[in-house]
């Protein structure tokens, strides 16, 4: 039968989920109007001018005084909706103006078509080009990375009408705002709603300076935090709480479709939490014997090894959070499987053993424990009063011990992935420092809160104090927001200088070689006469495939490979290529490829040579890639199957079969 509490706990779930679709909606519209209103005005490059800077810093103001108005309607208990407005429209501005000012007279997001921008729109750009699960490089392969933000923002693009690369800053900018405003409604779910506004802001700022570039990992670190204390009270709980259990489940499902690496922190944390509720349960329901045991007056053997109900109590008691724990697994797998299903088909179909190198990685902050809360800046502070309010609290809070859990859990991860170097690998540890931040952002705002009350309390209450407390967060939370562009000074100034897929660059300085990809794509069609998705193409510029949906033939680099492409063995293949004596041999190895062959050759030209600069893992050593040139004699393509072009600086050869 139903009880009160079930029915209550259903409504507020309902509410919750009903809040949170009207905030994305909002969201929505206010990233929407915002980036098109900054669209529609010719703004200088911000490497040039500090025109868009100012500009920002103005945004930033505006979205912050709507945060305080917020809060102050909160604490008045006056016009709840009005209250609810202005914070989402608060936090979905602040993520708008602070990223799309900057951005507002390039095409391009945070840090171009560079380094791993450019496998991140090769994606993009695969998945606005179809629907369809494939990988982003390599033909008739399942992708390996996880395709969730990738294919959503494939839709935007397709329904939009615009390319991947296009596509790529409007809907970063604007799926983080949305995540940022449904984050924000996660938080007054689980805590009183002036302190969810706070918590939600700092989180939203930490994300914005340290996370945003990867676009697709920042929409999972503003909930990281408020996820944490979520599952915490699923499994740190005797009865109730699967409300808890689903929302904690379905975040790590769609950590699964998003991000690996967030998923495997978030996955860790949760089984940690498990494992100390689990304690924690066992030490209560002794001492609850203990105690039964003592007034009953039994003998000493059975004080000391319990009766067989007690012991049996004990186990049921250690057994709720891991059935909680596996409730949320299988939630997480059944979601996984949207985008993980078709790569697991293909290994369990008998595939060549995977192999791949995307753990090879380990620069010097992945070789040192992270602690920013001993740095003299603001952000420093700010971790300094969360870990603080950690250890002082966390005998008292469940927010505290479910945030402490998660640190706890970020530098163990730290140390595991140190120590699996021994074993020539790595846990990409240093991709967690945004998450630790995010985490010591929220904690710093409950330590302030609280402390300040302290103070408040302590110094018999003198009113101007709240006052002075409200201006030195509300100083704080601005000097830290207008200095977010300067954190983001090289990845801004990367998207200004870089070449769009118009073949023009933002700064109006003359741009790259990518300028030709216009013309060698218009050739490349007319010579195959096939779709662009039907063509391999070999080249070292892979920033082609990153602005057209041609499949690849070799990737990047091998730490971006699918582990089902045999990357070792195609650089083998390309290198012996390379060096066979006749044209026709070539041709003759070409039809004998054991992998899907080119169907065109994308080359820089060298004298009597044809070039392409490849990558090769060099891992333990970082950098960890080293470059070295492939040449093939211009001899090589003398057989009729070889069509030549000379484009600009580039040498386009298609191949007849």
């Amino acid at each position: 039968m139903t009880t009160d509490d079930e029915v209550r706990a259903v409504r507020r779930v309902g509410a919750g989920l009903g809040e949170a679709v009207a905030a994305a909606l909002v969201a929505l519209v206010v990233a929407a109007v915002g980036l098109y209103a900054f669209s529609m005005v010719q703004w200088p490059a911000f490497n040039a001018s500090n025109v868009t800077r100012a500009l920002t810093t103005v945004g930033q103001v505006v979205a912050v005084a709507l945060l305080v108005v917020s809060v102050l309607l909160i604490r008045l208990r006056k016009w709840p909706v009005v209250a609810k407005l202005a914070s989402w429209v608060g936090i979905s501005s602040f993520v708008t103006v602070t990223l799309g000012m900057p951005l507002a007279a390039t095409k391009l997001y945070l840090f171009g078509i560079s380094v791993d921008q450019e496998f991140r729109t090769e994606y993009l750009t695969r998945l606005t080009d179809s629907a369809a699960l494939r990988d982003m490089t390599y033909a008739d392969i399942p992708p390996f990375y996880p395709a969730g933000w990738f294919w959503i923002g494939g839709r935007v693009g397709n329904v939009l009408g615009l390319d991947g690369w296009e596509v790529f800053k409007p809907y970063a900018i604007g799926l983080l705002a949305v995540c940022a405003v449904v984050a924000l409604v996660l938080w007054t779910q689980l805590v009183r709603a002036d302190l969810a506004v706070g918590a939600a802001a700092a989180v939203t700022a930490m994300t914005l300076a340290y996370a945003s570039p990867e676009a697709y990992g920042a929409v999972l670190v503003v909930f990281i935090p408020p996820v944490l204390v979520l599952a915490w009270g699923a499994l740190h709980r005797s009865a109730g709480g699967w409300g808890a259990v689903l929302g904690t489940g379905l975040f790590l499902g769609v950590a699964a479709c998003f991000y690996t690496l967030y998923l495997g922190i978030a996955a860790f944390t949760v089984v940690v939490m498990a494992v100390v509720a689990a304690g924690l349960a066992v030490a209560a329901r002794r001492r609850e014997g203990r105690r039964t045991l003592g007034t009953r007056r039994v003998s000493a053997d059975s004080a000391a090894g319990g009766t067989g109900d007690e012991k049996s109590a004990v186990w049921r008691a250690a057994l709720g959070p891991f059935v909680r724990l596996a409730v949320m697994g299988a939630i997480a797998v059944v979601l996984a499987l949207v985008v993980w299903a078709p790569y697991l088909l293909e290994m369990l179909g008998g595939a060549k053993l995977p192999s791949g190198s995307a753990f090879h990685y380990l620069p010097q902050s992945g070789a040192e424990l992270a602690f920013p809360m001993l740095e003299f800046s603001l952000r420093g502070a700010l971790c300094l009063l969360g870990t603080v309010w950690l250890v002082v609290r966390a005998g008292s809070s469940r927010r505290a011990q479910a945030l402490g859990i998660g640190v706890v859990s970020i530098y163990l991860w730290t140390l595991l992935s140190m120590a699996a170097t021994a074993a020539g690998t790595t846990l990409l540890s240093f991709r967690l420092e945004p998450v630790l931040l995010a985490v010591l952002a929220a904690a710093g705002v409950f330590g302030f809160v609280e402390g300040g009350r302290a103070v408040y309390q302590a110094l018999n209450e003198p009113a101007p104090l709240r006052t002075a407390a409200g201006v030195l967060a509300v100083l704080g939370a601005l000097a830290f927001a207008q200095h977010i562009p300067t954190v983001l000074t090289h990845e801004i100034d990367t998207a200004y200088t870089d070449t769009d897929g118009n073949g023009e660059r933002a700064d109006q300085r003359p741009p790259s070689a990518v300028s030709f990809y216009r013309e060698i794509d218009a050739a490349l069609q007319a010579q195959t006469g096939r779709p662009r998705d039907e063509s391999v193409v070999l080249t070292a510029d892979t920033t082609f495939l990153a602005y057209y949906p041609y499949f690849g033939f070799q990737a990047l680099t091998s730490h971006y490979a699918n582990p089902l492409a045999d990357f070792k063995d195609r650089a083998a293949t390309i290198a012996e290529w390379s060096e066979l004596p006749t044209s026709a041999a070539l041709a003759d190895a070409l039809a004998h490829s054991p992998w899907r062959a080119p169907d065109a050759f994308l080359f820089r030209r060298d004298a009597d040579t044809y070039t392409l600069r490849l990558a090769e893992d060099v891992y333990p050593n970082d950098p960890n890639v080293k470059r070295y040139t492939v040449a093939f004699p211009k001899a090589l393509f003398t057989d009729p199957i070889f069509t030549t072009t000379d484009i600009g600086p580039f040498t386009l050869v298609t191949v007849d079969r």
